[in-house]
């Protein structure tokens, strides 16, 4: 029997979607017109009934196949195992990649036209194409007549390469297929002629045993890891491992891995690199240990401040202003006083601009829907994204997460329609219910939710319901749900959020955007308790220090920057708040020559410094009668009419950066906010960070009292 490569690939979707599918859904993933579809759609249901199955079809819904279980496993293991006599361009192209990518040595065109049934003219094709998806990540594709064709480049780039396209093809649930025990037998059979393309940049029991390595050891990680990033990291090392024993090593910069060594995921990386040394009996260099260090610290959840600081913060807040400001006008609406998408923003982009920045790798499982069906809006996205983050590439893996912010933006908090949210708790009353007030007040959007205990979640249908949440976890449920505390605390709410944004995109299209585009507390250990108060006592102690001795001073006479910032600093020594105004000056220096410290926008710059010689958190402003040139963090230059100056010990607590963080992004959070700063009013600006700094203490309090 004679399948094509079009008629294969709709029974590949039609297969593993167990809803209906429309023509128009074939159309757009095949890349061909609907009248296509329904002409192939007559051969495919030939080929159905040789298997004594039935194309469903239902005007107005889609098609699906129907039959006996048994003969539509049948089916798929024909296809998996079918020996392809015609290839679609995409799949030839991520073949000849495969190819260039593991092999060292140039490859004879003839060679894979001949494995691919093709012409050498058709290759060569392939091969243009491929240039500009290799140039996008750093590789240079070499062709010469009578040489071959290989790839050139650094083996770090390689093996992003090899990573995006493992990440491409294979979805998050198939990789961990591959290496959890429970569902090793379907190793045994063909998962998608592609996909063990894939899967033989790496050998698939080496994944399995990297899995094991990585599992046992994330266990003891300070923080949680996302599916994704678990994923990315197995997949690296897999990869890594596999490479080494082709002696393909990594170079990193000496200075770089002296910083890595400094952190406290080096230590955990270590005890991996321990691990995968004994097991397949190799020699792992520190280059490697740095590269596992920096997956690790990429991965890290949204909420930790130990590299989120105060500098990085307000950067990003910048950058998400920005953003947000040329995205509306892109847009035709304005989105600069929605503070849920600010937020949502930068709590995704301090991550996101790490692993930009590392060249790391991102799987996106829904980038293919949001470029198909909200194609203006990734195309603005994009658009912003490109002329906000100037100095480095951003992939639209990276684009896609983003228009589903900004689309869930503009598509507001309406009701939605036929979403059902389940609770459960270990008896159904009390901290379920406590839940479900919490999350009504938080996401009005949600009309329909019901309390259930385990024992009743264990005997019903969950199939009528779109998000599970759990108060504790539920044993041998294999599907998607959230573990939270009946209180929900912040970094709970943005889980939850992130996933009704996800609904919303997958659940809608650009059509429907409202746009034209242009339970109780338990009872606490001692030691529990004494943590919890240290925590507030250092939020308190540092909100308290700076509300204490903010000041807004006039300065004459001085027309230099740096007698400026002495005179400054000698006012906080004579109020033995520093102990020593040159050492200050000069660590405030240092870090002004990394890079600009001006407020775009704005007469205002901020200087700031850790310094073992700065006794307690200070933040104050100077005022200048005559405007000093600065460079701005746009790298502009600009005038300084305000100079901002924010100092903090140089060991201090997690919880005082997180302080110092959320000082720094409230500076440019909004236009009221930057005119309050800029008006140099002591008692409109002391009163502005009163109200802030106790909201803000207030919610952490909330946080830390129902853990």
């Amino acid at each position: 029997m004679y399948i094509s490569a079009r008629e294969r690939q709709i029974l590949e979707i039609l297969l593993k979607n167990t809803d209906e599918t429309t023509v128009k859904d074939l159309a757009n993933q095949i890349g061909v017109s609907g009248r296509t579809i329904h002409r192939d759609l007559k051969n495919v249901e030939d080929i159905l009934g040789e298997y004594d199955l039935s194309l469903q079809k239902k005007s107005g819904v889609g098609v699906q196949i129907t039959g006996d279980p048994n003969k539509i496993q049948e089916i798929e293991l024909y296809l998996f195992n079918l020996s392809h006599t015609e290839y679609t361009a995409d799949e030839r192209q991520t073949i000849i990649l495969c190819e260039l990518l593991e092999t060292n040595e140039p490859v004879k065109l003839l060679g894979l036209a001949n494995d691919l049934n093709v012409t050498i003219a058709t290759v060569s094709s392939d091969l243009t194409k491929l240039e500009e998806r290799l140039q996008a990540i750093g590789l240079t594709l070499i062709r010469r007549r009578g040489y071959g064709v290989e790839i050139e480049g650094e083996e770090g780039a390689k093996r992003r390469a090899m990573s995006n396209l493992i990440s491409e093809y294979l979805d998050e649930s198939e990789i961990l297929s591959l290496t959890r025990e429970n569902i090793q037998k379907r190793s045994t059979q063909q998962i998608h002629t592609i996909s063990e393309r894939l899967m033989g940049l790496v050998e698939r029991k080496k994944l399995v045993i990297v899995e094991k390595i990585v599992s046992s050891i994330v266990q003891e990680l300070p923080f949680s890891m996302a599916d994704s990033a678990y994923i990315g990291l197995v997949v690296h090392l897999a990869l890594a491992v596999e490479r080494i024993q082709k002696g393909e090593g990594i170079t990193i910069n000496p200075s770089y891995l002296e910083v890595q060594k400094e952190t406290k995921e080096h230590k955990f990386a270590e005890k991996i690199v321990a691990q995968l040394e004994h097991v397949f009996t190799i020699n792992i260099p520190l280059a490697e240990v740095a590269y596992i260090t920096m997956h690790l610290k990429g991965a890290k959840l949204r909420h930790d401040y130990e590299y989120l600081n105060e500098d990085t913060s307000l950067h990003v807040a910048i950058k998400t202003r920005k953003m947000i400001d040329d995205a509306g006008e892109l847009v035709g609406m304005d989105l600069s006083a929605n503070r849920p998408l600010f937020e949502g923003l930068v709590m995704h982009l301090k991550p996101a601009i790490y692993r930009m920045k590392q060249k790391m790798g991102i799987s996106n499982p829904l980038l293919e829907k949001i470029k198909r069906d909200y194609s203006d809006l990734f195309a603005i996205i994009k658009q912003a994204a490109q002329q906000v983050f100037r100095d480095f590439y951003v992939p639209d893996e990276e684009i896609g997460y983003l228009v589903m912010h900004f689309g869930a933006a503009i598509m507001g908090s309406g009701e939605l329609v036929n979403f059902r949210t389940l609770v459960v708790c270990s008896s159904g009353i009390g901290t379920s219910k406590m839940l479900a007030t919490r999350l009504q007040k938080e996401f009005p959007e949600l009309r329909h939710i019901q309390n259930v205990s385990v024992m009743e979640f264990k005997k019903m249908n969950k199939d009528p319901y779109q998000l599970v949440l759990s108060t504790i976890p539920i044993p041998d449920y294999e599907s998607t749900y959230i573990v939270v505390n009946p209180f929900l605390n912040k970094d709970e709410i943005e889980k939850i959020r992130s996933f009704i944004n996800e609904y919303k995109i997958v659940n809608s299209s650009e059509k429907q955007l409202p746009v034209t585009l242009n339970g109780n507390t338990s009872k606490k250990r001692s030691a529990e308790l004494i943590e919890e108060m240290q925590q507030i006592r250092d939020y308190a102690g540092t909100i308290a220090a700076l509300l204490k001795g903010f000041k807004v001073n006039e300065i004459s006479g001085y027309n230099i920057t740096d007698e400026i910032l002495a005179q400054a600093c000698l006012r906080l020594y004579q109020e033995q708040r520093i102990d020593d105004v040159e050492a200050v000056v000069q660590k405030i220096l240092e870090r002004e020559k990394l890079g600009g410290i001006g407020i775009p926008g704005t007469g205002m710059a901020l200087f700031h410094a850790r310094s073992s010689h700065v006794k307690e958190p200070i933040f104050g402003i100077t005022v200048l009668q005559t405007p000093q040139k600065v460079v701005g963090m746009d790298d502009n230059e600009m005038e300084m009419k305000l100079l901002l100056l924010l100092l903090s010990p140089a060991h201090t607590s997690e919880k005082t950066l997180e302080v110092l963080s959320f000082l720094s992004s409230l500076l440019i959070e909004s236009e009221e906010t930057m005119t309050v700063f800029q008006s140099a009013n002591y008692e409109r600006i002391a009163g502005l960070l009163s109200g802030r700094l106790d909201q803000f203490f207030n919610d952490k309090l909330k946080v830390l009292r129902s853990v």
